[in-house]
């Protein structure tokens, strides 16, 4: 009966960790969008965001995006609930959402150059390889998760993680432009999402789980290659390139 009960509690504490993580995650898109989308008819943005107009393109992408976030938190509660039946028919969706999510997301971003979009002032060129790499990372965590469905301490931690790696577009929207600060700051800041994910694996496992060093370097590890690949004159090359491919 002690066994039990002990097996109860870590599941309640499990439950309580990846749907706090969920809430954490919207509650950073929320914020970081809500003036220059979600209250953007209420609450003016700033002059640098109301100079670029939203476009049909911008509102499909903030729908995918915004459905993304809602299926993680509606996922975890009804992991919570027991309701495995329903959460693996809500998978299905979820996977439709996601690929349409890396190809709308991906058209975005090079519109976005073609617009001249890019915070705090940097070349839209040079900073295309952010969001791209964010939709790599995400792309390739989202497909380790699914082919782990069947493991669920595994394919949990993989989702959560892909999850992460498309913070930096919200987090930027507050560090950048009201508190002053540069993309390496906005990426560090994302890394730091990690950081739970990582304390929760050492208290609950007394290391870390495979999924999470994995996963992690991929999402920590590609923000110093990202910026050093941006300042690259071939990469400015592959942006002309992919740019192009929308003008």
């Amino acid at each position: 009966m002690a066994t039990l009960d002990r097996l109860a509690g870590r599941g309640r504490s499990e439950h309580r960790f990846f749907g706090g993580m969920a809430v954490l995650i919207a509650a950073t898109a929320l914020v970081g969008f809500a003036r220059s989308y979600y209250l953007r008819p209420l609450i003016p943005p700033p002059p640098v965001l109301a100079m670029h107009p939203l476009t049909s393109l911008i509102h499909v992408h903030a729908a995918l995006f915004t459905a993304w976030i809602i299926l993680l938190f509606a996922q975890t509660r009804l992991v919570a609930a027991g309701r495995i039946d329903l959460h693996r028919r809500l998978g299905i969706l979820g996977v439709v959402v996601a690929a349409l999510m890396i190809v709308v997301g991906t058209l975005t971003a090079l519109h976005g150059v073609v617009r001249g979009v890019a915070p705090g002032g940097a070349d839209p060129r040079r900073f295309l390889i952010v969001p791209l790499v964010a939709l790599l990372v995400f792309g390739i965590l989202f497909v380790a998760a699914i082919r782990a469905r069947k493991t669920p301490q595994t394919h949990k931690r993989l989702i959560l993680l892909a999850t992460m790696a498309l913070l930096p577009p919200a987090l930027a929207r507050w560090v950048i432009l009201y508190l002053g600060f540069g993309p390496p700051v906005v990426l560090g800041l994302a890394a730091l999402f990690v950081v739970p994910l990582v304390v929760w694996d050492f208290q609950t496992l007394g290391r870390l789980h495979p999924a999470t060093l994995w996963g992690g370097l991929a999402v920590v590890g590609s923000i110093p290659l990202r910026l050093a690949i941006g300042l690259t004159s071939g990469w400015l090359a592959v942006a002309d390139w992919l740019v192009g491919l929308v003008r």
